[in-house]
């Protein structure tokens, strides 16, 4: 990523943690200074532009010890958050449901722990936002580090049991044979917006950074009579603080468990090469990086020269697809390819069946599964059926009706 490009995420994380950003400093140095992380006449210049912007926040785009926070914070006379402390403003902003509320809450007092040395620090400060200074005074460092370690340990054992039912719920959808996928990708990409378009749900969608933070999961459908679930979780951004990944390790196993994942990418970003780099950085620290994956290049309608369409790889598979979620094009060939790479063994054929095979026909006709009917003089029942090989057999089987033979993609070879 340039620095122009890093500048303009850094603004726009700014903004959207609420802060009215009045004054931009950069600066080059071939190391950090070990106490204010920039050098004296940097510091120095920044206190000026707080004085005359009568600042009430300095935000650092890099992660600072927090010796330096404190030092910059005596020098400055107002709060100073690092990279990882404003993202944390921001999910503290966006959560809405009881887990998204009690992973931030840990992700935070995780990063609290470890800045414990300020006297004026206490488990309050963690109201405040941007522009809030937060703590009621001077309080006992010891009492503040045993509250936040207690408080750290009772939101471990809640999320311990969020994470169980997750399990659990895995675990059911396993056992009946429905697939999952999961939307991944930069901050921003449009994965919401594609999710209500897959799922025809209507969850909250918007051109921010972080716009949703809770996972939801809502049935999709594959194929006619065949669906699965999708995912839609929280976005990446460059630099995801660790203290997060630990915090959303139960939304996140969501990812690392699913059997496909969608890695929706911004087209019309120029950084989008680097974007998805990111994001494969992350799933790699999650332990995701071996989930089969599709990319889904979203926002087609802001490239001129992109058309809706499927590219495969060197075995014809399933690998990029270009769609716009806003405008609906390309949503249908992507269910189309996620149903050709879940479901190699899907079947497009005619069915031949029986005058006595009533309840199987009405059983296909149940499942969506028939698009062409006719029937013989003799009273033959001919169906055109789309359905994934394995389920259609077995329906078969059921009713004594003799199945189709296998897909070429399915035939064993005998040595």
């Amino acid at each position: 990523m340039d620095y122009a490009s890093e500048h303009e995420e850094f603004v726009e994380l700014a903004r959207s943690a609420g802060a009215e950003v009045c004054a931009e400093l950069g600066g080059a140095r071939d190391r950090p200074d070990a106490s204010l992380y920039a050098g004296s006449g940097k510091v120095e210049e920044i206190a000026q532009a707080v004085e005359a912007h009568d600042a009430q926040v300095v935000i650092f785009n890099h992660d600072l010890s927090p010796s330096q926070e404190r030092n910059l914070e005596k020098r400055l006379h107002v709060r100073v958050i690092d990279r990882t402390g404003l993202i944390l403003e921001i999910f503290a902003l966006r959560a809405r449901s009881h887990e998204g509320k009690l992973q931030v809450e840990l992700a935070q007092l995780r990063h609290i722990a470890t800045r414990l040395t300020r006297g004026w620090t206490h488990l309050e400060r963690q109201k405040g936002g941007i522009g809030v200074r937060g703590g009621p005074g001077e309080t006992q460092l010891e009492i503040d580090r045993r509250l936040v370690h207690n408080k750290i340990a009772t939101l471990e054992r809640q999320l311990e049991k969020v994470r169980a039912q997750r399990a659990q719920s895995r675990r059911a959808r396993t056992r009946n044979e429905v697939p999952s996928v999961s939307l991944v990708g930069y901050t921003n990409a449009g994965k919401s917006t594609l999710f209500n378009a897959i799922t025809q749900a209507d969850g909250y969608a918007s051109a921010k950074l972080f716009a949703t933070l809770d996972t939801t999961v809502r049935q999709m459908e594959l194929a006619p009579g065949d669906s699965g679930t999708l995912a839609d979780t929280v976005g990446f951004v460059r630099d995801l603080p660790h203290t997060l990944v630990a915090a959303f390790r139960a939304t996140l196993e969501e990812v690392r468990d699913a059997e496909l994942l969608l890695h929706v990418v911004d087209a019309a970003d120029p950084e989008r090469d680097d974007r998805v780099r990111q994001v494969r950085d992350v799933l790699a620290e999650i332990g995701a990086d071996e989930v089969p994956a599709l990319i889904v290049f979203n926002k087609i309608d802001l490239c001129p020269d992109e058309t809706p369409r499927v590219e495969r790889d060197a075995q014809g598979r399933p690998a990029r697809v270009f769609i716009s979620a806003r405008s609906g094009q390309g949503i249908e060939l992507l269910r189309q390819a996620v149903t050709e790479t879940l479901r190699p063994d899907m079947v497009d054929e005619e069915l031949r069946l029986p005058a006595g095979a009533a309840r199987l026909r009405a059983k296909l006709f149940e499942l969506h599964a028939v698009y062409g009917e006719a029937t013989d003089a003799d009273g033959t029942m001919r169906l055109r059926v789309r359905l994934p090989y394995g389920r259609l057999a077995g329906l078969c089987r059921a009713a004594g009706v003799a199945p189709p033979p296998p897909p070429p993609s399915m035939a064993v070879a005998v040595g």
